[in-house]
């Protein structure tokens, strides 16, 4: 990279600066567990805006039915989701330093992750269980938990800004027999993963403002319905 370059590239995060404050973003490690629908566009997201380390955590490969949904290519056929995800954010960004973690998350994972910045955990998964142990593996070193939920045009973001201290998120993780299911034809879309996306890293763009993230955000597209509501505490 030319001088010339290095000095324009300097430049990239100009018109958001006001919005993602350069130093706080400086010291932020995010951990995007699940690269799937909504992971992958929170991954992209992060990668663009200038998040110098992002880790990336998913065991699964890309197949024909992750294309249209999830925004790969057709050359990434076969690949690790996060090996492919992991090379896009770094085409966006030459200066985020990205490791793909090319596994399932187990509790051990957890200690893998050291630094000396703040981490911020974006949940992208698709089973309560496993919110269910990300959430006990991570709460007590986390600086900001943001989970991501989606079925078909409804999604659901929830935001804690006090993960040590809450009392209040586990009781949405409900028993794996009461999550919704529905046609696996009719489950998952890019827009609707690219919104929630944007809704989760929105909640953390406040968070770095010092501005207070909203608890639990569901949208229906469909209905054009917002709604905000407070988790009670148990």
């Amino acid at each position: 990279m030319s001088a010339a370059t290095a000095l324009t590239l300097a430049d990239r995060d100009l018109r958001q600066r006001d919005l993602v404050p350069p130093e706080r973003l400086a010291r932020c490690h995010a951990l995007v567990i699940g690269v799937g629908a909504i992971g992958r566009q929170v991954a992209l997201q992060l990668a663009a805006m200038g998040v110098p380390c992002l880790t990336l955590c998913d065991h699964d490969t890309v197949g024909p039915e992750n294309l249209a949904s999830q925004g790969y290519c057709v050359e990434d056929l076969g690949t690790q989701k996060v090996v492919a995800t992991a090379e896009l954010c770094r085409r966006l960004n030459l200066s985020v330093h990205v490791h793909a973690v090319a596994e399932r998350f187990k509790r051990s994972t957890a200690r893998t992750i050291a630094g000396d910045k703040r981490l911020i955990v974006f949940a992208c998964v698709d089973s309560i269980s496993t919110r269910r142990l990300l959430w006990e593996s991570l709460r007590h070193s986390v600086a900001l938990f943001i989970d991501g939920r989606m079925s078909a045009e409804v999604l659901r973001v929830l935001a804690v800004a006090s993960p040590a201290t809450d009392a209040g998120y586990a009781a949405t993780l409900f028993d794996e027999a009461e999550a919704f299911t529905g046609s696996c034809t009719g489950r998952s879309t890019i827009y609707t993963a690219s919104i929630a996306a944007g809704l989760m890293v929105g909640q953390w763009t406040r968070w770095l403002r010092s501005i207070p993230v909203d608890a639990d955000l569901t949208l229906n597209l469909l209905a054009s319905e917002l709604s905000l509501a407070s988790i009670a505490s148990s």
